[in-house]
């Protein structure tokens, strides 16, 4: 993984965190452990860095509560 990759996603759980209210560590577990991590974010990464933040945010979070990590 690459620094822009890494940044991208320190960014992406660090708004989510606060868009919910939990902790950064909270999140990045739950992103972790339930694959959306390391199959959607980081291999999207090409796609979701020319949206902007608020809509990764609102992307990824849908995509939580459909995997019923929320």
């Amino acid at each position: 993984m690459n620094t822009d990759i890494l940044e991208f996603v320190s960014i992406v759980i660090g708004a989510i965190a606060e868009k919910l209210g939990l902790q950064v560590t909270d999140v990045f577990r739950r992103l972790k452990s339930s694959g959306i991590l390391y199959s959607y974010i980081i291999p999207s990464y090409d796609v979701l860095h020319t949206f902007s933040l608020p809509y990764v945010v609102d992307d990824v979070v849908e995509f939580m509560n459909k995997k019923g990590v929320l």
